[in-house]
């Protein structure tokens, strides 16, 4: 074995990480793939003998590489924080599921966190998702972002206080969660508006991405209110009876797909027995990318 291979191996011990922490960083399954690689090549050119701690170093690299990816983003005017912007969603057959732990931890950030993290700029989610998430200190993470480590901690102090104000609170229980969620889907497959309205909160909110084609148009939308919302799945409720169940990132949700030919996948906030968010993917392009394995009922 060459130690291009040794380093190879080591490299591959720390892949589930990196990419948990590129996933984070930019809510996008392919880009967190192209960081990854882009740490691989950076350590390649390092000399690794000289690395105490590998696994954070390559957390920090791949934390830089996000960043630069961001601010690219953001330099070009392509970042995708529009308002409808879902990101790509880990999908898992119900099957999967782990009674013990009632999530994966491979899926153990829901896309309504995602979702706010994508609201952040882009220090403030470097130094959230570093440190909040990953526990890396300050002190390591102050130089990727060019700040003194008092100036990072009130990065990640004022990200923090703004995912807490914006995420919704989630039972995480998965039979609670399929118990509401199956009691909606029924009262669609009825056309029993009155029954959507009270599965809702009345803060509900649904988010549908359906593409940067037509992303701003009436497909892609944000819609509040429990009324607004069942009047939305009211008029797709044709297309109940293709749903089946899924574990989306951990958290009970849905895959319609007639005929075996995906049109969304949509995740779901359950609190106090009613749906608090809904979060649609229906972007063609972007789940044709997705692995999207299903039960063969649910």
């Amino acid at each position: 074995m060459t130690d291009r291979d040794v380093l190879a191996d080591r490299f591959e011990e720390h892949r589930g990480q990196m990419r948990a922490v590129a996933y984070r960083m930019l809510g996008s399954l392919a880009e967190a793939d192209d960081a990854v690689q882009e740490a691989w090549l950076k350590l390649s050119r390092s000399d690794a003998d000289a690395i105490e701690n590998l696994g954070g170093w390559l957390t920090t690299v791949v934390g830089r590489v996000c960043l630069d990816m961001l601010r690219a983003r953001t330099a070009r005017r392509e970042e995708p924080m529009e308002d409808t912007f879902v990101p790509d969603p880990v999908i898992r057959p119900l099957s999967q599921a782990d009674p013990e732990q009632g999530v994966l931890q491979a899926d153990s950030v829901g896309l309504a966190l995602l979702v706010v993290l994508q609201t952040l700029g882009p220090d403030e989610r470097l130094a959230f998702v570093l440190h909040d998430m990953f526990a890396v200190p300050f002190d390591d993470i102050a130089p990727i972002v060019e700040r003194s480590s008092a100036a990072t901690r009130q990065l990640a102090s004022r990200a923090r206080r703004r995912v807490q104000g914006a995420t919704p609170s989630a039972d995480p229980d998965l039979g609670r969660q399929r118990e509401v969620l199956g009691a909606f889907l029924a009262a669609s497959r009825a056309g029993d508006f009155e029954a959507l309205v009270a599965l809702l909160h009345p803060d509900a909110v649904l988010r549908v991405d359906a593409g940067t084609l037509v992303r701003g148009a009436a497909v892609s939308k944000v819609v509040h209110g429990a009324r607004a919302v069942a009047e939305n799945a009211f008029a797709f409720r044709q297309f109940a009876k293709f749903v089946r169940f899924a574990l989306v990132n951990g958290a009970l949700g849905a895959v319609t797909a007639p005929e075996g030919r995906p049109l969304s996948v949509m995740a779901v906030t359950v609190a106090d027995g009613r749906i608090t968010g809904m979060y649609i993917l229906a972007d063609t392009e972007r789940l044709s990318r997705l692995d999207l394995p299903l039960d063969p009922a649910s």
